[in-house]
């Protein structure tokens, strides 16, 4: 239920990703972590104006480069490091620690599309440049308990996850000629304003205390139950203002489920949850965000057994203030009132044999807004969102190479309808990939989006579409030690 972001493929020094993986009898340990730097010409997206809609003057090629080298590239450095923990006591009870730190410092230009000119043959733009620099230190303890009272048999998680981190982005508008559509040219003279539109650095810190029982009551039934109570601090200097802002917040959310194996394999549950996040940052008017909430109800049945794995949920989740893209000041959020979001996700996976597996995945989703202090929004699809999405995937482990594995597979997204006046047609993609296992580490070579499909992801407003990835090739590595 989130609106995607405009491609940005490009990419000089692809990222580095390295996981060291410890196994010991009472204790696991992964060590992970990423690196990238990347330098680019971003693009926001394509036009829509002779692509998805008609235009007098002809066709116009969705992968047509729509901004302007001129205006400066954008060069991002980014890196994570982090570790997963767990060990196990000799009475049963393990603890467990996930610790992730994340960096990411650059700066960025970038040319946005507005409205087309009644020539429809230029395509109005302007210009932004930004400063970035992010950081997010987040860690989770907690400890399982397993214990047997009344005849009952617990299994207790209780922990304190916590996150705080460092968010500053400045942004400048600048003004730039129109883009003929038919005849690009480009190295377009740039003016920026000396004036920064943006400018307020924040820091979140945020910390959850949770617990949760899973209770079997016999052999038939079981019961869920969980509390968490977070409270979040949010620092706010609006150097345009020179305003200082502390917004404090906190609020107790729980959830509940229950199951019922009502024969061997089979299983009907029902599930309750209501959380809380909080929000940093303001939209462009200065209004700082609210924290977001959201419930969510769900009914389903699970089937395992043997090689044959299958599952039906029926859910029903509302969200409340939801950060979206602003469709008329670029570069910000605005947060609506409240989305609702009901549906039906079928899944199932199945061992054939040979080293042959199945698994594939539908899902139904009538999402819209439901609340908003902008009347025009109530009943609108959200954001793009596509009633049926299907995926399809088959693993093959060679039987005369078994060290060697390939998989083979593919999704359909199905019409995509928003708050704009088009529709995204649906699409069907094919990936592909091959792996190799050797004693103590495993290469996979990826190709997404076989067949170099031209395909949409999502529209930031009425003139602006983002077109998906062309084939996009993604070589990893893992040790094992």
């Amino acid at each position: 239920m989130k609106r995607s972001r405009s491609p940005e493929s490009p990419v000089t020094m692809p990222e580095s990703s390295v996981t060291i993986i410890g196994i010991r009898t009472h204790t696991d340990f992964v060590l992970f972590g990423t690196y990238s730097h990347s330098t680019w010409i971003r693009q926001q997206g394509s036009s829509p104006y002779g692509t998805l809609l008609a235009n007098p003057n002809g066709p116009v090629s969705p992968r047509m480069f729509t901004g302007d080298p001129s205006l400066g590239a954008y060069d991002v450095e980014q890196y994570t490091v982090g570790y997963n923990l767990q060990h196990r006591f000799a009475n049963g009870m393990t603890l467990r620690q996930n610790v992730r730190h994340e960096k990411e410092k650059g700066h960025g230009n970038f040319v946005s599309l507005l409205r087309l000119q009644a020539n429809q043959r230029l395509q109005n733009r302007r210009g932004t440049r930004q400063e970035l620099d992010y950081d997010l230190t987040a860690t989770d303890t907690s400890l399982l308990m397993p214990f047997e009272a009344w005849g009952m048999k617990h299994q207790v998680v209780a922990g304190l996850d916590a996150r705080t981190g460092h968010s500053h982005m400045t942004t400048r508008r600048c003004t730039i000629a129109a883009l003929n559509l038919y005849a690009p040219v480009y190295g377009m003279p740039v003016t920026c304003n000396a004036r920064y539109e943006r400018n307020n650095p924040s820091k979140l810190t945020v910390a959850g205390l949770y617990a949760q029982d899973q209770i079997r009551l016999d052999d038939r039934w079981t019961v869920v139950a969980g509390l968490r109570h977070e409270r979040s601090r949010d620092d706010i200097d609006n150097r345009l203002t020179g305003v200082r802002r502390v917004q404090k917040d906190h609020d107790t959310t729980g959830s509940a489920g229950v199951s019922y194996e009502f024969r061997p394999g089979w299983a009907a549950y029902a599930s309750y949850s209501r959380s809380f996040l909080p929000v940093s940052g303001q939209d462009a008017q200065g209004r700082y965000f609210v924290p977001e909430t959201a419930n969510q109800k769900e009914v389903g049945l699970k089937y395992v057994l043997g090689g044959v794995n299958g599952s039906v949920a029926v859910f029903d989740l509302r969200r409340q203030h939801v950060s979206v893209s602003d469709p008329d000041n670029e570069g910000f959020n605005i947060q609506v009132g409240e989305q609702r979001a009901r549906g039906v996700e079928l899944e199932a996976g199945v061992d054939l044999g040979n080293g042959l597996n199945l698994v594939g995945a539908y899902t139904f989703i009538d999402a819209e807004v439901t609340a908003d202090t902008n009347a025009s929004l109530v009943g609108k699809p959200v954001e793009m969102t596509a009633k049926h999405v299907l995926a399809l995937w088959a693993d093959w482990r060679v039987p005369a190479l078994p060290a060697v594995s390939v998989g083979l597979g593919g999704r359909y997204v199905g019409t995509q309808k928003g708050d704009v006046s088009y529709d995204l047609p649906s699409y069907a993609l094919a990936d592909l990939s091959v792996a190799y296992t050797g004693h103590d580490f495993r290469v996979t070579l990826g190709v997404k989006n076989l067949f170099d499909r031209t395909y949409y992801v999502g529209a930031i407003n009425e003139n602006v579409v983002s077109p998906g990835m062309p084939r996009t090739y993604l070589l990893t590595f893992k040790y094992l030690f």
